[in-house]
């Protein structure tokens, strides 16, 4: 036998040799073949869809899940700026009674007692303020004296006076006749020219007597008058000092300037107080005003008069803003709220209700949703959201509303930003929004 032809093979004969069946390993390769072509084309497929979010994510500063996120429109419409703020009722008038003067007061009321206006609250006793007013009334009498003998003293000088002026004249009438006399006796050369010239002299001096006796009366009467006036004006002087005195002392007995309720009692039962020392407080408890306490960025958009809505037990009432401090504290300024019709019923002083103000009202404005994306970026930037990605962009913004901010520039109508808390994403130019 040649070594070099193949030798055949021969199985070898037992007892499974009925059972055994050869096996193709073809049909198995191929099978396997086309399971991993499927699975690379699978693969592949995959591959092609993923692309465009792995070319995002690669994109993207940051990732970020949108279920974190708060999405807004971009929409126009009417804007309303308002402000809504709690509040508490308190009383429109509540004014404090102030001690004018040193004394011992006696109260006549308490604390919750209903009063009416003109009621005696508490009664101050003063015993030098009332001696002193005792003092200037005698005083005064004693000038109302003084000037009234001052008049009668003027009237007597008035009449010696006319009598100084009459007697002038007479004298100066009886002159004229015997200067009348003297010139007929010259004419038929009766009487010599010595005694005509005494006749003209004589009337001469009558003349100048009388001219002076009236400028005197004159002067007489201007001093007496300008004397009287005097006393007259020491004598009201003195009368204002009077009504003065007896207006504080009549203050003594403190009475209540309105209908109400005793508030704040800030003494106690015969307490020495001072001048412009706290006595009471005293409630009118018919009107009713809303105490507000208002965000500092608010303050300058206020003004008087601006529309309010004061809500109490659900229901909503008009009413004014009629009043804002010039003074911020603890990045508050205070305000007044009146009803502007009637008050509900039932409302009680240091009750809480709701106010909201309407500062300003303009149509066909661009807004968004007011989020915590306009405090985090200043109100200069916004995300803007588009196939899946939020892009920064440079906004400028408006007024701000408790519900909207104004949107000047960089946004347009339909637009979808992030109006949520966007600090966390550190500046990034772009946030890829995964699911």
């Amino acid at each position: 036998m040649n070594d070099s032809a193949p030798k055949r093979l021969k199985a070898i004969r037992d007892a499974s040799r009925a059972t055994d069946v050869a096996v193709d390993p073809a049909p198995r390769r191929r099978r396997r073949r086309w399971i991993a072509g499927i699975a690379a084309a699978v693969l592949v497929a995959l591959a092609v869809l993923a692309w465009p979010l792995v070319h995002r994510w690669a994109q993207s500063g940051r990732t970020v899940s949108l279920a974190q996120v708060q999405l807004g429109k971009v929409t126009r419409g009417t804007f309303v700026r308002d402000v809504f703020v709690d509040g508490k009722a308190v009383a429109a008038v509540s004014p404090t009674l102030y001690s004018d003067v040193n004394g011992t007061v006696t109260l006549h009321v308490i604390a919750g007692d209903t009063v009416k206006k003109g009621q005696v609250l508490a009664v101050i006793d003063s015993p030098g303020l009332t001696n002193k007013l005792q003092q200037e009334q005698n005083q005064l009498q004693s000038m109302q004296t003084d000037l009234g003998r001052e008049r009668i003293d003027a009237q007597k000088a008035k009449l010696k006076a006319k009598q100084r002026i009459d007697l002038a004249g007479v004298n100066l009438q009886a002159a004229k006749r015997e200067m009348q006399r003297a010139k007929d006796a010259w004419k038929y050369r009766v009487i010599s020219r010595v005694n005509y010239a005494k006749a003209h002299d004589a009337l001469e001096a009558a003349r100048i007597r009388y001219k002076h006796a009236a400028a005197d009366t004159k002067l007489d009467k201007e001093s007496q008058n300008f004397d009287v006036r005097s006393k007259e004006l020491a004598v009201t002087h003195q009368k204002l000092l009077v009504a003065d005195l007896r207006r504080r002392v009549d203050d003594l007995t403190v009475k209540s300037p309105v209908n109400g309720v005793v508030g704040n009692v800030d003494v106690q039962q015969k307490q020495a107080v001072t001048p412009n020392q706290a006595l009471f407080t005293v409630v009118d408890l018919s009107a009713l005003e809303i105490a507000i306490q208002i965000p500092e960025s608010y303050a300058d958009g206020l003004s008087l008069g601006m529309p309010a809505q004061i809500t109490y037990n659900d229901k909503t009432y008009p009413g004014k803003l009629t009043s804002v401090s010039p003074e911020v504290k603890n990045n508050e300024v205070t305000g007044r709220v009146r009803f502007s019709a009637d008050e509900p019923a039932g409302l009680k002083q240091n009750q809480q209700v709701s106010v909201r103000i309407v500062m300003d009202k303009r149509k066909n404005v661009l807004m968004v949703p007011r989020g915590a994306f306009y405090d985090s970026g200043g109100g200069r930037t916004a995300y803007v959201v588009k196939n899946g990605t939020a892009v920064r962009t440079p906004i400028v913004t408006g007024a701000v509303s408790v519900n909207s901010v104004e949107v000047l520039r960089g946004l347009h109508e339909g637009d979808t930003i992030i109006v949520s808390d966007t600090s966390g994403f550190d500046d990034a130019a772009t946030v890829y929004l995964g699911h």
